[in-house]
């Protein structure tokens, strides 16, 4: 089996000292992605094998997408990360500063067009849905019809059961962005958006949390009924046996591409590529779709239908919205500043 040499974290002053020989012998590979529910499908499914496969040892490093980014911001210059996992939104950002590499060997003739980015330098390797989740057997009990529509987080039955991530999450942004569309506005204009938050939803809002741990935690001890969340995770979520469903809103739901690039560095090794492309293997898309409700980005998989009942696949992928992140990206610490100001004080 050939040895790759690879380049581990480590800090300026200990590259400092380390002799070349020694640096040749370490062969550790750092991934940086989500957590929860997502680090164990990955820690269970793939790492095992492409430890196996290729000689070397892979090290996880959980984070929602802005920690992430803010680790490679915070390395520049000195990247101790070699693969990055994140949203697309912070993905569009990593490439922007030059942190992703590119991707050669991608299966691009067998790849949505939704899933490729510029020059390669990232690919999504799932199809996630923004919208509404809600506890079914609470619902029933109350006699409450299922929600419909990102109206309903303003019903004030939910008074202080309802969950949204913050606005540094892609699902709580997202919904802050469909709210707006839905009133006037857009990622142009997210006044009506901030307006319905601050007036509206406020009340009813339980917690702005970002931790998918605590997200259950709350909707297991019988807090929360109702929230903005995503395929992925409500999937993953209703797989536990918890009586949980998705809702795609009538407005429609939002699109959330889940992402990976190789980080671009000095020596990076090859096989920072090779791992992205594995999340792109066949099996490992079902394993995606079975274990994390993400809807495949290969046009020749098929689909088993048991497995399809709650990923953005075929006609509701093809009803998604797609944000323009050009644009709230660069508004992005704009109206973050503004949410800590104005939503979640």
């Amino acid at each position: 089996m050939k040895t790759f040499r690879l380049l581990t974290a480590v800090s300026i002053a200990a590259l400092a000292v380390l002799p070349s020989a020694a640096l040749a012998q370490q062969k550790t590979l750092y991934v940086a992605g989500y957590g929860g529910s997502f680090e164990k499908t990955i820690r269970d499914e793939v790492i095992p094998t492409f430890e196996k496969e290729n000689g070397v040892k892979v090290e996880y490093v959980a984070g929602n997408s802005t920690d992430t980014l803010a680790k490679l911001q915070a390395q520049k210059g000195n990247q101790q990360i070699d693969v990055a996992i994140v949203d697309d939104g912070p993905m569009y950002q990593a490439i922007q500063l030059g942190f992703c590499g590119k991707l050669d060997g991608l299966p691009t003739a067998d790849l949505y067009d939704t899933a490729r980015f510029k020059d390669d330098r990232a690919v999504a390797i799932g199809i996630v849905a923004t919208g509404l989740m809600y506890n079914t057997k609470v619902f029933a009990e109350k006699g409450w019809a299922p929600p419909t529509s990102w109206n309903d987080l303003k019903d004030t039955k939910y008074a202080k059961q309802l969950v949204i991530p913050p606005i540094n999450n892609t699902y709580g942004l997202e919904a802050l962005v469909m709210l707006s569309k839905m009133n006037g506005g857009g990622e142009s204009n997210v006044d009506s958006g901030f307006k319905i938050f601050k007036e509206q939803i406020n009340p009813n809002v339980l917690a702005y949390e970002p931790s998918p741990g605590k997200m259950t935690e709350l909707f297991q001890s019988g807090q929360a009924v109702i929230a903005v969340w995503g395929t992925g995770r409500v999937q993953s979520f209703a797989n536990t046996g918890f009586p949980v469903d998705f809702v795609y809103p009538k407005e429609g739901a939002a699109t959330l591409l889940t992402t990976a690039c190789p980080i671009a560095k000095p020596n990076a090794s090859p096989l920072a590529s090779n791992f992205v492309k594995m999340l792109l293997d066949p099996k490992i898309q079902l394993v995606m779709l079975k274990d994390y409700g993400y809807g495949p980005v290969l046009k020749s998989l098929v689909v088993p239908p048991e497995l399809g009942k709650m990923a953005p696949i075929g006609e509701r992928a093809a009803k998604l919205y797609n944000p323009d992140w050009t644009i709230i990206n660069d508004k992005r610490e704009e109206w973050t500043k503004r949410w800590n100001r104005e939503v979640e004080r």
